[in-house]
């Protein structure tokens, strides 16, 4: 929980004692790699902190998944267009990598959030940082060449490392083979 604590005061100031109280609601889930956590049609009712590992949102079945987002270590995150609304989520959540998630369920954060002001305000920094970064990927979809938006992959060198070249091809948008080209070019 150390990992957590410290991310957590990286955004937000917060007595210690409020803090042990918060991260007593947390529990700890270990993943393997290539287990979901999350199928398509199921309801989120927890917001997950990645501790170690990765994991990625997909959709579509088998050649004809399209990976839509991915979040690594430090991350703190929820799906949340089936959280909060409480509809069935249209996307699947499986490890990439063996992962361990620290994770609350939505009415412990609700009692937080009630709670402890400082929470409200770490929901509320979450929250804004997740809706630039969507806003980013969406322009990059919109004004980046299919290239460029590797290369701004690239400049993440872990995610290369990290990720399979055919969830990396469908998370630019773009087939296995344009990505082949693409890196072949860059060399």
């Amino acid at each position: 929980m150390k990992q957590l604590s410290d991310f957590i005061k990286s955004k937000i100031t917060i007595q210690e004692a409020d803090l042990e109280i918060i991260l007593s609601l947390f529990k700890t889930k270990q993943v393997k790699k290539k287990q979901q956590i999350l199928k398509r049609g199921q309801i989120c009712n927890q917001y997950y902190y990645i501790d170690s590992g990765a994991l990625r949102f997909f959709f579509g079945e088998f050649s004809e998944q399209v990976t839509a987002w991915v979040v690594f270590q430090d991350e703190f995150f929820t799906e949340i267009s089936s959280l909060n609304p409480q509809k069935p989520t249209r996307f699947n959540i499986e490890a990439i990598e063996d992962t361990e998630l620290i994770y609350i369920d939505k009415p412990e954060m609700e009692v937080l959030y009630s709670r402890f002001p400082a929470w409200q305000e770490f929901g509320r920094i979450t929250w804004e940082a997740m809706s630039v970064r969507m806003i980013d990927q969406i322009i990059n979809f919109q004004t980046l060449s299919a290239e460029e938006r590797y290369l701004q992959f690239l400049a993440k060198s872990e995610l290369v490392q990290r990720v399979a070249v055919n969830q990396i091809a469908s998370y630019l948008g773009i087939t296995p083979n344009a990505l082949s080209r693409i890196r072949k070019n860059i060399k």
